[in-house]
């Protein structure tokens, strides 16, 4: 008895947990909607965004809290895969016609800490093996990759590469993508190697989960007042990267090829803007970036982070690629 009263005072007088929250989790059940969207509102004129010509998107809502932050994303035919900032992962195929279906949510198996806070799982890049379907996972509050397996159903390997030990907790790996041929790319957010100029980034020679002291720096120079979010590989091997400014409380994005050439050690690259997405047009916080080929075209598909804020949104376009006319690439620093 003496033993049952004192467990009903700490019920009373300890006060609750007063540590970290719980990370939110997409709860697998809870239905999300799919709303189609206008890149400029009631215009359905084709539209040319510099080199892109607008195909068509759609909102993702749900009223599950946790549902959003989509900052990565990958595409194999009719195929999504969207990876939250949060570790939640949003599967589904998206037809011609813009319907959903085959949805599926679920969450990283691993990862870096407890995966009790944010922090843990924070997943901010990601690439997909196209052979073996393994998945790349970088973390940019440990500058950490980590590998699952295609089904996300486990982690099979990670590593801190020593180059990333120093970038900034909240930077990097922001943008990252594997390599035709074996190797990875990876580019922190905002800050550049010392004495450098625009943002750190890394070339690993073949796995940087097994061979992380492999390769070499260079520095990716965006566009002024612009930060690093998301890169790829377009179909003839050029990289594709995504930049974002948030300036007078609107986002703005713009799209930058680099010739892979042009990156070697110690380099500082600027590439060839080839669109912006701004006001007036619908726009977001931009942070996925996926090319692939459709009709013998090169599709490019964005998705928003809409930061589970609810003045945002978590929006998925589709642009074809459609150079103007070539324009010359920015000078090398």
């Amino acid at each position: 008895m003496r033993i049952m009263w004192s467990v009903l005072l700490c019920l009373f007088l300890v006060p609750d947990w007063m540590g970290a929250s719980r990370r939110p989790v997409f709860d697998p059940h809870y239905p999300f909607h799919v709303e189609p969207v206008d890149l400029v509102f009631d215009d359905a004129r084709p539209i040319r965004v510099g080199d892109l010509v607008w195909l068509g998107g759609i909102k993702l809502s749900s009223g599950d809290p946790a549902f959003g932050g989509f900052s990565s994303l990958h595409v194999a035919g009719h195929r999504f895969t969207l990876l939250s900032d949060g570790g939640d992962v949003l599967r589904f195929t998206l037809g011609h016609d813009w319907r959903v279906r085959d949805r599926s949510i679920t969450a990283l198996p691993d990862g870096p800490g407890t995966g009790w806070v944010k922090r843990d799982r924070d997943s901010e890049s990601m690439s997909v093996d196209p052979t073996t379907g393994d998945v790349w996972v970088g973390f940019e509050s440990y500058n950490q990759f980590w590998r699952y397996d295609a089904g996300f159903h486990r982690a099979i390997a990670h590593v801190a590469p020593p180059v990333m030990k120093n970038w900034p907790e909240n930077e990097g790996p922001e943008a990252m993508t594997l390599l035709p041929g074996g190797g990875m790319a990876t580019i922190d957010e905002t800050t550049p190697w010392p004495g450098q100029t625009g943002r750190g980034g890394i070339v690993f020679y073949g796995d940087p989960v097994t061979h992380p002291r492999r390769g070499f720096r260079f520095n990716f120079v965006p566009p002024a007042g612009y930060d690093v979010t998301d890169m790829t590989v377009l179909p003839d091997g050029r990289w594709l990267i995504l930049s974002r400014r948030f300036a007078q409380l609107r986002f703005s994005s713009t799209l930058t090829i680099v010739d892979p050439k042009q990156v070697k050690p110690g380099a500082s690259v600027r590439g060839r803007d080839i669109a912006t997405i701004a006001a007036p047009l619908l726009h977001d916080n931009f942070e996925g970036v996926a090319a692939t080929r459709e009709a013998g075209t090169t599709i490019i598909w964005l998705v928003s982070d809409d930061n589970q804020f609810a003045l945002q949104r978590s929006l998925l376009f589709k642009f074809r690629l459609d150079p103007v006319g070539h324009q010359p690439d920015r000078k090398k620093e």
